[in-house]
């Protein structure tokens, strides 16, 4: 078991069931799964980029990214229905919990000047959205096979109805917010 996953269980668990007042522990709001997306917006110019980006997001998650594809054509972007135009990973289980716990104990951390991440990044429905400007704050990356300054979505999908839930149970894994 990972000690995120433990922690969870004997010190989440029972904090948000005293102060929601749930009646039975399958209300208790949980992580469901994290979603890393990398859009790349210069795989024409630069095929290589997409393979660089999969090499690091494999790296940093321990599981192989799917290829995301353009939808449909945009001109003014000129990007062509079918195009490559980055990379994403969806962890559940262990995966997801091992990469929380490094991502909140290690890796934001490591961002230069940081003083939290924002309280405002949730959707309405208790998911929590964030950004990341390089992926060099994750300790998987050397910094000498790095080709270029790559940023990543974070998505932190909870099984909480409200913001307020998922802001609790995020806070009470060690999510480090600002005041």
């Amino acid at each position: 078991m990972s000690t995120l996953k433990e922690q969870y269980e004997k010190e989440v668990v029972p904090a948000l069931m005293q102060k929601f007042g749930y009646k039975s522990i399958m209300q208790v709001p949980k992580l469901n799964k994290i979603v890393i997306n990398i859009g790349l917006g210069d795989t024409r110019d630069n095929p290589k980029s997409l393979e660089n980006a999969i090499n690091d997001l494999t790296q940093i998650t321990g599981q192989k990214p799917v290829v995301t594809k353009a939808k449909k054509s945009i001109a003014a972007f000129k990007i062509r229905e079918g195009q490559d135009l980055g990379c994403k990973v969806t962890l559940r289980s262990e995966k997801m919990y091992d990469f929380a716990n490094k991502l909140m104990n290690v890796a934001l951390p490591r961002v230069r000047d940081f003083r939290g991440v924002s309280k405002n990044s949730f959707d309405g429905r208790g998911n929590y959205s964030m950004g990341i400007k390089e992926q060099l704050i994750f300790p998987e990356i050397e910094y000498d096979k790095v080709d270029k300054l790559r940023g990543m979505d974070i998505i932190i999908v909870t099984t909480a109805k409200t913001d307020e839930e998922a802001k609790e149970l995020l806070k009470l894994l060690g999510m480090p917010f600002h005041e």
